[in-house]
């Protein structure tokens, strides 16, 4: 085994840049359906205040409205496929800009817990995989 040295005075080297995120990146759209999992039901949020807390809350991350959009989307299209109807996440641009609107009823929080261990399976697989590969991305 190796033996270091410590070295007085020596800078801390695990700083790593902010992440920006991707649109179809299970990493960031399992930080977007989290907070979406906790938004309040049947008012509508705009897009813009996601993105705001995202970055607030995430600070090594960097979200745009364009990735949110694209996981708002893909959330809706994940619940029309389930329930056939298009209530449960509804996207609209009004003059507020794009909003969203989490369906008030008892199917919702079971359904997006879901989507949010779906997500993070997906996320943990690649960390698997980045593992098994020896750090190469899948």
């Amino acid at each position: 085994m190796l033996q270091l040295r410590e070295l007085p005075g020596l800078p801390d080297p695990r700083l790593q840049p902010p992440t920006v995120a991707d649109a179809g990146d299970p990493f960031a759209e399992l930080r977007i359906v989290h907070l979406v999992a906790r938004l309040p039901r049947g008012v509508p949020v705009r897009v813009r205040d996601i993105v705001d807390r995202l970055n607030a809350e995430h600070v090594d991350w960097s979200f745009s409205r364009p990735v949110v959009v694209a996981a708002l989307v893909q959330l809706q299209s994940n619940w029309m496929s389930d329930y056939r109807n298009a209530s449960g996440v509804e996207l609209e641009s009004g003059a507020q800009g794009e909003t969203v609107t989490i369906e008030d009823s008892s199917r919702v929080d079971p359904w997006i817990i879901r989507q949010v261990d779906r997500l993070a399976e997906a996320c943990t697989e690649r960390l698997r995989t980045f593992a098994v590969d020896e750090g190469s991305i899948p």
